[in-house]
């Protein structure tokens, strides 16, 4: 016999968006009961940015030493990455996050499920055999995964979170794709000795991010020894045997030229999935509840609630929004969701200027194609104190400005500090800032935002 428990939100994740979401609404008194099929604390925590980070560190130590060789820095001792014990450091901030999300459940009298939720009817979810959960709101957070590839072989292929389990690293990886993943882990990876290669399919890897700035960043990857292979469909993967033994010695990763048809290929003790994202629901039979999904996500309206099941909303990467896969996009849809839920539906989010990584705003493109009238200021940076104070050799920005308004339209850096300095520009962007405004404020110098006046 069955055990249905019925609560006023039941949410399906334990991310940034579904823990903010549970967190307001149990605050104001609702019964909440929150469900994850994987360990707690979603993937930013443990699997995303935050474990990133600290690999991100270790790389910038052996790239700052490099870059200041011959610069007075005498580099008779060359550091270099222990993996394995990079990798303990990276677990002794991910591990603590488990018992403390189960802590924070408990204190706010959240009941916490482990198990894999799928619907059973428009408000049910069945969890595990014989357990129900019933919910007057249901939430749907569950974030994004890896994309099917559908090619032969594409079972050898880790994620991105895998990466970052790794005890050794191999000699030779391949990444397949060229996103923000696999040019971050890549650059990780040839810091800490590795030789790197990225198949890319298009003709431009991170098309999401201003073409002047991304020629930058491929010119600093290869100069780092990275091999970024551009216009190249993944074929398949064959695993080379070991006769001896009847091991996987390695991989060879079949290509072709998208142009003309060439085939390629390239060796790999590692390949990693770099190929994109997509919402993580095929799990939750959304059939079932009358959920309407999509590759996007869960299809909804402008207050986050399912278009066709009015009982059931989404947020985060689970969502079809225009807002980015970004944690602080997550914590702020699912304060929206928990507001409409409290409240009724009244708020809508506003995703003007929020950043992906160092860019933010409307791209050169997109402004154009608007029939925005603007200059465009940009230039390189390596000249520039904070660049040059650091050995940098690529950096620069491009800012898009309007005419009549002096509003900024969009902002796009590449350098040191970049990710701090954009969310100056991405602030200005939402209170509608005017660039002169911008410039004649005080900044502390020297600083990588000092730097603002000349590129206003």
């Amino acid at each position: 016999m069955s055990r249905t428990d019925t609560f006023d939100l039941v949410v399906v994740g334990t991310g940034v968006a579904a823990t903010s979401a549970a967190w307001k609404c149990r605050t104001a008194g609702w019964s909440v009961a929150i469900v994850d099929s994987r360990p707690f604390g979603g993937t930013c925590a443990l699997r995303g940015c935050d474990p990133k980070k600290v690999l991100v560190g270790a790389a910038e130590i052996i790239d700052w030493n490099r870059r200041m060789k011959n610069k007075g820095i005498v580099n008779s001792i060359v550091p270099e990455i222990a993996w394995q014990d990079l990798i303990e450091f990276k677990r002794s901030f991910t591990e603590p996050v488990l018992m403390q999300r189960e802590e924070q459940f408990s204190r706010a009298g959240i009941t916490a499920i482990h198990g894999s939720a799928k619907f059973v009817s428009d408000r049910t979810l069945e969890v595990r055999k014989h357990r129900l959960l019933t919910g007057n709101h249901i939430l749907i957070a569950t974030g994004a995964e890896p994309a099917k590839l559908n090619i032969p072989g594409e079972e050898n292929i880790i994620k991105s979170d895998e990466f970052m389990e790794l005890d050794e690293l191999p000699p030779k990886i391949v990444f397949v794709g060229g996103g923000y993943i696999s040019f971050e882990f890549a650059h990780i990876a040839a810091r800490a000795g590795a030789k790197v290669t990225i198949l890319h399919r298009g003709t431009r890897p991170l098309n999401n991010f201003d073409p002047y700035l991304v020629d930058m960043l491929l010119k600093k990857s290869r100069d780092v020894g990275i091999e970024v292979i551009l216009r190249t469909r993944v074929g398949s993967i064959e695993s080379r045997k070991d006769d001896s033994n009847g091991g996987c010695t390695g991989y060879k990763v079949l290509y072709s030229d998208t142009a003309n048809d060439k085939a390629g290929s390239v060796d790999a003790n590692l390949i990693v999935h770099g190929a994109g994202r997509a919402p993580a629901l095929d799990h939750l039979n959304l059939e079932s509840a009358g959920i309407q999904g999509g590759s996007k996500g869960v299809k909804v309206n402008e207050y986050l609630q399912s278009i066709s099941n009015p009982s059931v909303y989404a947020a985060g990467d689970a969502a079809a929004t225009s807002g980015l896969p970004l944690t602080p996009i997550g914590v702020y849809e699912g304060e929206i969701v928990a507001e409409n839920m409290l409240r009724g539906n009244h708020a809508t989010p506003n995703y003007k200027g929020t950043p992906p990584l160092a860019s933010v705003g409307l791209q050169e493109n997109d402004a154009t194609t608007q029939g925005l009238k603007f200059k465009t200021n940009q230039a390189s940076t390596v000249e520039w104190y904070y660049s040059k104070h650091v050995g940098e050799s690529h950096s620069g920005y491009k800012v898009m400005i309007e005419e009549n308004t002096d509003r900024i339209l969009g902002a796009h850096l590449f350098g040191p500090n970049s990710e701090e300095v954009i969310n100056i520009f991405a602030l200005a962007i939402r209170l509608g800032l005017k660039a002169t405004e911008l410039k004649k404020a005080i900044y502390s110098y020297p600083t990588n935002s000092s730097d603002l006046e000349y590129m206003l």
